[in-house]
């Protein structure tokens, strides 16, 4: 077996909600081979993973895929599975694949699989054709190795447990998340002007000054002694000698910790001797060149998490210990003890497993122990002075003990070192009495608190600290901005900017995303085709966007998935014949499919065209609360018409205006031809996205008057909108440049040409060389129908050898019945246009389909008619270059090489 193509989607797409990984998998020798044909291959798969009897299957019961091995299935199915729970074996649950065979192409199959982790996933699926290959071929195969590698990929793409709380908090208040980086804990929470960053607990909100403040602990105690709080005495020291002289002069029992350490590194409590000094100075000295020795605070370890103006939660915390049995030594109950599946190294697990080290040792002396020595039974053994969870320590809830004036002075030092989030930690004797009553003091407070010991602690009550952090960044808001998506067979760029634009006039900043580039604030940022996930992430990640319009191509959409988990409005334009035959796209229907993607994200309104039955067969598969919108050419549109009855939102042409219906009353909005892209109402097409954009603006909330505006000053040129429609004069002839590429474009195109001529219209036509042989005929047909003369050339032939696109256009052309003297073909585009040209005569109309860029128009025009190039150069904002020196001579074997 061997992969042929593999796509990471990674988010909603044709085959799920979530993020999946497609995989394109010939069977090769295996094709057709079920399991139940290979001998004792079921019988080893299980010995080797007894795990894939919990998987249910299409029995829909534990042990049901067990039971389809036995019956017999084949490998492509069989790899889903193994991939799935290599997956769940290294710690990144997934449970949700599909495998199907690739129509007309034997040995060929879709696999898609689940994952939460990129990286795991892609890294499983290819465990899981080597094993299966291995087994199915009658090879041995060791899982040991490539599955213990699987982990540790796990392990440094994991998300830590707080971060992981934080996230999903987020995600429970509708609050979209964008890891920032492959791997650590950075992430992005919420879209463009909503977004704020997260890297564990720690917010964007906080400064680096707070920051610096809170990890240089004897800078904390002045500030917060400064403000009245509580603090234990205490002097920053450089050298053992130092240490031992502080630990003199407080005369009473020390702690000697690290000046800007974090998670209880190096820190000892309660020395009392000179050498116990010395030595925590030398533990505290491994992770901090300076060290503090302060006042021993007598009593229990309290970590109180205030998130904005209140406190979250409060925990107990108890130092890493184990119970003597009277049998064991203290290594081996220790060694018991991390076998917990609750603990796990660093913060990956609920707690974290306890080290036998230097500072275990010191603790162990303090009670007359080693690591060897056997405790009796019932024993409490220490292996730390501190008691933060990173060095094993446990915790207990005790937030609801915590007297008003505790909460008090916990939100006031939070606020003294300017932290939004913070974890405060205090000593004392009991947490139930206020600290003035029993000496406690504020030991520490932390910029990036662990919330673990709140959301799963030892004992007491779970606190949902990820969900009071997120409360304290966003409030009651879900950190979006309105999104629309856009798209359709044909008119999606235009729909998009023509939204987008009455969004910027109505004083939104807009972000945009289309096949000509990425805008912000109507500045273009990044030229080229930008329909697909990188785009619309680079808008969405934007700060200063307070408005999405996103083009969504179906390349897009097949290639990577969506970049939005919703949008607020999905628009839906057509769909017609175009990319057929590609990426396993064959029907008009599955292509239907792909594009119901951005109407099945939508979250509050999906915008249809009542006038494609493939639009309006999505309707009924979308979710109750989603709303449809209806947009229609034809005020009689029978689709349209019962959907008015029912009281329904919707936007058509009536009489000449478009018309806005809100359910109640019918809303004349401005005549069709008063708008610019209209070319005076003959480009029909653009009516219609019009009223899509319109429909889409007014499920957005915006009222009619700033809709209306908005698209009376919508222009469709070669600034604004190349290629679409754009028109220019060449000496009395009407040039008019378009992006028209398959045959529903062309047919509309020639329908719009017709009623802006006076006399005659030829098109120079082409369309890109992936597209299937019947469909390049369709097209060139319909061209031959609607034009009364046609050129045909090649720009974009993707395989094709030289010429063959071309005829492929002659002979469809040559089908539909027009006169031969009629059709024409240049293989060269810039010859083909010239020699258009040639054949028009001042009134005449030429359409020109250029799939690359005006520049195309200008370069043809540069040598035979300078003036021509430099005005269509100035109109569509182009650089004028220097005229080549020319010569009549040169010109007229340009004419006679077109006539050739």
């Amino acid at each position: 077996m061997k992969v042929i193509e593999q796509r990471v989607l990674r988010g909603p797409n044709l085959y799920a909600s979530r993020p999946c990984l497609l995989t394109v998998l010939d069977l090769e020798d295996l094709n057709g081979v079920s399991s139940r044909e290979l001998e004792g291959f079921t019988v080893r798969l299980l010995e080797l993973m007894p795990s894939l009897m919990s998987h249910r299957c299409s029995p829909g019961h534990p042990g049901g895929f067990a039971e389809r091995l036995r019956d017999g299935t084949f490998m492509g199915h069989i790899v889903e599975h193994v991939a799935l729970e290599l997956q769940c074996l290294a710690g990144s649950k997934a449970g949700f694949g599909r495998t199907r065979h690739v129509r007309g192409k034997p040995g060929l199959y879709r696999v898609v699989c689940a994952f939460r982790l990129e990286a795991v996933g892609v890294e499983a699926f290819g465990i899981a054709l080597e094993l299966v290959d291995a087994l199915a071929h009658g090879r041995d195969f060791d899982l040991a190795g490539p599955l213990e590698a699987l982990r540790r990929t796990a392990e440094r793409h994991a998300i830590g447990t707080s971060t992981a709380a934080v996230l999903d908090a987020a995600r429970r208040r509708g609050i979209p998340s964008v890891r920032l980086g492959e791997t650590g804990n950075l992430f992005q929470l919420g879209w463009g002007k909503q977004q704020k960053r997260l890297q564990a607990t720690l917010t964007g909100d906080a400064s680096t000054i707070a920051c610096r403040i809170a990890s240089d602990k004897q800078l904390t105690k002045t500030l917060l002694k400064e403000a009245g709080l509580p603090v234990p005495g205490g002097v920053v020291v450089a050298t053992a000698d130092e240490a031992r002289r502080a630990a003199r002069r407080l005369r009473v029992t020390v702690t000697v910790k690290p000046l800007d350490a974090n998670q209880g590194k190096g820190v000892t409590t309660r020395c009392t001797t000179p050498e116990e000094v010395e030595q925590a100075w030398e533990q505290a000295r491994k992770h901090s060149r300076s060290v503090i020795v302060e006042r021993f605070i007598e009593g229990q370890d309290y970590r109180v998490l205030v998130t904005g103006d209140r406190v979250a939660a409060a925990s107990l915390r108890r130092p890493a210990a184990v119970i003597g049995d009277g049998r064991r030594s203290v290594r081996a109950l220790v060694a018991e003890e991390n076998l917990n599946p609750a603990r796990g190294k660093g913060h990956a697990n609920i707690l974290t497993q306890i080290a036998l080290d230097g500072n275990a040792d010191t603790e162990l002396r303090k009670q007359g122990l080693d690591a060897d020595s056997v405790p009796a039974e019932g024993q409490r053994v220490t292996l730390r002075s501190n008691a933060n969870l990173s060095t094993g320590g446990t915790a207990e809830d005790v937030t609801d003990l915590l007297p008003p004036e505790t909460r008090d002075i916990c939100v006031r030092a939070a606020r003294k070192v300017g932290l939004g989030v913070a974890g405060i930690d205090l000593v004392c004797r009991d947490i139930a009495l206020p600290l003035a009553e029993q000496g406690g003091a504020i030991i520490e407070v932390n910029a990036a608190p662990g919330i673990r010991m709140h959301q799963y602690p030892s004992g007491g009550q779970a606190r949902d600290a990820g969900d009071a952090i997120v409360q304290a960044m966003y409030g009651d808001s879900n950190g979006r901005i309105p999104l629309i998506a856009v798209t359709g067979t044909n008119g999606k760029t235009t729909t998009t900017l023509m939204t987008a634009h009455c969004a910027r006039a109505a004083g939104f900043c807009t972000g945009v995303t289309t096949t000509e580039g990425i805008y912000i604030d109507g500045k273009r940022i990044f030229s080229g085709d930008c329909s697909g996930y990188w785009s619309a992430r680079t808008v969405l990640t934007a700060p200063e966007v307070d408005f999405a319009v996103l083009e969504t191509a179906r390349g897009g959409i097949l290639k990577r998935g969506l970049a939005f988990d919703r949008c607020d409005v999905g628009v839906v334009l057509n769909v017609s014949p175009d990319h057929l035959g590609l990426d396993g796209i064959d029907t008009l229907r599955a292509l239907a499919k792909v594009k119901s993607v951005v109407a099945h994200s939508a979250s509050r309104c999906a915008v249809l065209n009542a006038d494609d039955s493939s639009c309006v067969a999505m309707a009924p598969k979308l979710k109750e609360s989603v709303e449809v919108l209806y947009f229609s050419m034809d005020p009689d549109n029978p689709v349209l018409l019962r959907h008015l009855d029912r009281a329904g939102r919707a936007a058509y042409l009536q009489d000449g205006m478009l018309i806005l219906a809100d359910g109640t009353r019918h809303h004349a909005l401005l005549r069709a031809g008063d708008m610019p892209a209209t070319l005076n109402g003959h480009a029909r097409y653009n009516i219609a996205n019009a009223l899509a954009s319109a429909a889409a603006l007014m499920a957005s909330g915006f009222a009619n008057e700033q809709i209306a505006q908005g698209l009376l000053s919508f222009v469709s040129d070669g600034r604004s909108n190349p290629l679409r429609s754009n028109v220019f004069d060449v000496k009395g002839v009407t040039v008019v440049v378009d992006y028209a590429h398959n045959s529903a474009a062309y047919a509309a195109l020639a329908e719009m040409a017709q009623g802006l001529s006076q006399q005659r219209v030829v098109a120079v036509v082409t369309t890109p060389g992936d597209r299937r042989e019947q469909d390049i005929r369709d097209i060139a047909r319909t061209c031959a129908v609607g034009f009364d003369e046609i050129v045909v050339y090649e720009s974009q032939n993707r395989g094709r050898p030289a010429g063959e696109l071309a005829q492929l256009m002659l002979d469809g052309a040559m089908s539909s019945g027009a006169l031969r003297e009629a059709i024409h073909a240049r293989l060269d585009g810039r010859d083909a246009f010239r020699f258009g040209l040639s054949l028009c005569r001042p009134g005449d109309v030429m359409v020109f389909a250029c799939g690359s860029s005006l520049d195309y128009v200008v370069e043809a025009l540069r040598e035979t008619d300078p003036a021509s190039a430099a005005q269509i150069a100035t109109q569509a904002a182009l650089p004028i270059k220097a005229q080549p020196v020319s010569n009549s001579g040169a010109r007229e074997e340009i004419w006679t090489r077109a006539e050739h």
